[in-house]
């Protein structure tokens, strides 16, 4: 009765949404801030320069919804998994607010109405940005707020750049393809991010209490701030030419958990592969964390990812070479673990409504009882934006899992999706 109750809430709930939010899509646009529709393709950090003027409180109600029909077989040595049908997964939607304080203040807010493991309705997360401190008086420190933008709240953290094209529970609509990287590097914790601008150049950094879920209960391990680092350079060379190279860094000192690639608790994109009713089914986290055995030991971590991006007029690149290392401090050595990536687009039409290309991605590395591993994906694939806030995918995708013991020896599957997103 319950479910039923929550289920019936919610949609509800959702209708009401719906007609609010389609009606925010009239209101006035939000300064320094990401379109959350085809017009946010490859911005990547909310945009530093504005033309749009504050004038009063401007609340944006918004969401983004996606359905997927999935048509995946998998196998292994041991022929003992369970039998996937051709059929819908569960729907998941996010609702956003954003929200226009005063000049150059902004707060962000999403909640993940449906995900892949929760019935209910959860925060997951937001934050509070300052692009300039007119909010305090007029030309308050001018000449800093040229240069300087601030993010504080539990929020996603900004290492590397694979997050911004990755889906987020039901905002999808930036992925051009439908499962995200197999080392998914995504977790939401407290902390501050400070950005210095100079023309093309930019760099941030950045400190987190290092906990996804917040207590002020002292664990066994007591947590350490983690270090988060960025630098790059974004330029339109032209009207046909664009490059981007970014190089960041994330640095988790000693902790009793990691969760810089466990921390998406949205689920993975792809359901049941290998081991069905896991929700981070096809994805590898390089986990630097000891189990909840009864002598619990802290871990460390160092990650870096450097990301070139190359547009030229419809042909698109967007490149990833990420090394984590780290151990456990019963280990006596640590471990490493290499991820590459590549994709190449072609965009075309018009206004570049429709997209082929396909995505290379690659782990290699160290786990701690199988030894040296491999995992290989293949996503090829193509998308019809339907209007700027409506996009169809169809993907066909194969992993294979090499050096592995259980169930994921000599694992593999392959398969299609096709995938819905409406976005505003």
């Amino acid at each position: 009765m319950k479910a039923l109750t929550t289920t019936i809430t919610t949609f509800i709930f959702a209708l009401l949404f719906v007609n609010m939010g389609l009606q925010a899509q009239d209101s006035r646009d939000l300064q320094y801030y990401v379109a959350p529709d085809q017009t946010g393709l490859n911005e990547f950090e909310a945009p530093f320069t504005t033309d749009i003027d504050f004038d009063g409180v401007n609340i944006r109600l918004g969401g983004s919804n996606t359905l997927q029909f999935q048509g995946i077989n998998h196998d292994n040595d041991a022929g003992d998994l369970a039998e996937l049908e051709s059929n819908f997964n569960l729907a998941t939607s996010n609702l956003d607010f954003d929200v226009a304080l005063a000049p150059g203040l902004r707060m962000h807010l999403r909640t993940y109405l449906s995900s892949q493991h929760h019935a209910e309705a959860w925060v997951k997360g937001g934050y509070l940005q300052i692009d300039t401190f007119d909010f305090i008086e007029e030309g308050f420190l001018s000449g800093l707020s040229d240069h300087v933008r601030v993010k504080v709240g539990h929020m996603e953290n900004n290492y590397g750049d694979t997050h911004f094209r990755r889906s987020d529970n039901g905002a999808t609509i930036h992925n051009p393809f439908v499962g995200n990287y197999i080392m998914d590097s995504f977790t939401t914790e407290v902390g501050g991010e400070v950005y210095l601008y100079n023309g093309p150049i930019f760099g941030m950094i950045g400190l987190t209490n290092g906990k996804l879920n917040q207590s002020t209960v002292e664990g066994p391990i007591k947590a350490k701030p983690s270090f988060l680092a960025k630098v790059g350079y974004d330029s339109q060379i032209n009207d046909n030419v664009r490059v981007r190279l970014t190089g960041s860094l994330f640095r988790v000192s000693q902790n009793g958990s990691i969760y810089l690639y466990s921390g998406d608790r949205a689920g993975s994109r792809y359901y049941n592969v290998i081991t069905p009713g896991n929700f981070r089914a096809g994805r590898f986290s390089p986990t630097f964390t000891p189990g909840r055995g009864s002598e619990p030991a802290a871990g460390e971590m160092t990650s870096i990812m450097i990301n070139p991006f190359v547009k030229i007029g419809g042909l698109e690149f967007f490149g990833v070479f990420e090394n984590v290392s780290g151990q456990i401090e019963t280990e006596s050595s640590s471990r490493s673990f290499t991820q590459l990536g590549a994709e190449l687009l072609y965009r075309f039409g018009a206004t570049e409504d429709f997209y082929i290309g396909g995505r290379y991605n690659a782990v290699s590395g160290e786990h701690i009882s199988d030894g040296d591993i491999d995992i290989t994906r293949v996503n090829i694939g193509g998308g019809w934006f339907l209007t700027k806030n409506v996009l169809t995918k169809l993907e066909y995708v194969t992993q294979s899992y090499d050096n592995f013991s259980g169930p994921y020896a000599g694992a593999e599957f392959s398969g299609i999706n096709i995938e819905a997103v409406v976005s505003f």
